[in-house]
């Protein structure tokens, strides 16, 4: 058999797997291997990652404890338990002021953020449509809308515009013939936080395009120096979008892949059709251990006090070795402007500086080259515990120094 006469022209037809190009987080890692190698004998100072580094709080793990002995949960969770959506609408209320959402039409939990974003696209998209996403950001809508053959129109986060896009300079043309546009609030990687304003502009925006947002909140709780906000929250917006909560960030459940699509009936309704045909629903016990905290104020503040505590840290390091840094207003990330040269090395792009950092010094960051050249650094490095992370920026600080960094 010759498979490679039968890939789909969707991931790359006949010329699937026979590219030289290295995505940049496979780069990441083969670089944080050859680090490893070379020196042992140093610890690896990693701010790349994006997951949590504690364990889920302790009352939702306990819950979890007793519900995989409950029979009636061995089962099949189709669309999800209805306890699950009523816990997802005390959530919204308690955390963003969401009042009165219908835990049946307007409420549906999935596997997570990641499968409900490639599934929001064969709810929406017809071949030649335009789906208009945030760039830099996370690109599985974009990827599955081309699976679909939709055009991308990819809005740019400019630092000018204080990392929101820019809706006026969307063309009329292109608006009218969108179905989705894609936002990320609090937004990975740049740490923005949204704003009323904006919200209410974007809210205008969809109901005169007839254009439905899809805001991923995997960050929601995440949230310094301000309030928790939803465009579910704000004048209009129940009816022009959903938006996408996650249970991963904020309560430290990456692997329990656990979230919910909330906003727009008819969206939720379209969304529930193509996840019930394409899975069965999470663990019917992960759904109840989740439904004993999420709504709690309290074990929220905890995690995103670890966040604060560790972000603060980070910028006043960063500062001090001459990165333009300051506190985002949400998320566990650090947006800086990647350093000019190091050493003597010049630097063309962010991912050379992040390649010099982690290959001479061992400090692993991400680098973004999407809207200028920018470095992520991450809130989730590896400790000990809250002692031993004052060591570990200490440790960077001391590295950066020594990388002779030219901004």
């Amino acid at each position: 058999m010759d498979l490679q006469k039968l890939y789909a022209e969707r991931i790359g037809g006949a010329q699937f797997g026979l590219g030289t190009e290295i995505y940049k987080f496979e780069k990441i890692k083969r670089a944080k291997a050859a680090a490893l190698k070379a020196r042992p004998q140093v610890e690896l100072l990693d701010f790349g990652v994006g997951e949590p580094d504690q364990l889920a709080p302790f009352p939702i793990r306990e819950a979890l404890k007793k519900a995989v002995d409950d029979p009636a949960n061995r089962g099949y969770a189709d669309n999800g338990i209805r306890e699950f959506r009523l816990a997802a609408c005390r959530y919204m209320e308690t955390f963003f002021g969401v009042k009165g959402l219908n835990p049946d039409t307007e409420v549906n939990h999935s596997i997570g953020s990641k499968p409900a974003l490639a599934m929001l696209p064969l709810c929406f998209v017809n071949p030649g449509d335009v789906v208009m996403t945030t760039v830099p950001g996370y690109p599985v809508m974009a990827t599955h809308a081309k699976y679909l053959v939709a055009e991308i129109v990819k809005l740019p986060l400019e630092r000018s515009n204080g990392f929101f896009p820019d809706l006026k300079k969307i063309k009329p043309a292109v608006a009218k013939r969108a179905k989705l546009l894609y936002v990320n609030y609090p937004n990975n990687p740049t740490g923005t936080a949204a704003t009323e304003a904006f919200f209410d502009e974007l809210i205008a925006f969809a109901a005169k395009h007839n254009i439905l947002v899809v805001q991923d909140a995997a960050y929601a709780t995440l949230i310094y120096g301000r309030p928790r906000l939803s465009i579910l929250g704000r004048p209009g917006g129940r009816e022009v979008a959903v938006e996408l909560h996650s249970m991963s960030k904020s309560y430290n459940m990456t692997g329990w892949r656990l979230g919910f699509v909330a906003g727009a009936a008819g969206a939720v309704k379209a969304f529930a059709e193509v996840k019930d045909n394409t899975d069965s629903g999470q663990f019917k016990a992960i759904q109840h251990a989740a439904c004993a905290g999420i709504a709690d104020r309290q074990l929220s503040e905890a995690i995103r006090a670890h966040y604060e505590k560790r972000l603060k840290l980070l910028v006043a390091a960063l500062r001090r070795a001459g990165f333009d840094a300051e506190m985002p207003g949400g998320t566990f990330y650090l947006y800086v402007p990647a350093p000019k040269a190091g050493g003597k090395l010049g630097f063309k792009t962010a991912e050379d500086a992040s390649q010099y950092l982690l290959r001479e010094h061992s400090v692993s960051t991400v680098p973004w080259d999407d809207v200028g050249a920018f470095l992520r650094f991450s809130a989730t490095f590896e400790s000990r515990g809250d002692a031993d992370d004052k060591r570990v920026i200490a440790e960077l600080e001391k590295r950066l120094a020594a990388a002779a960094l030219q901004f």
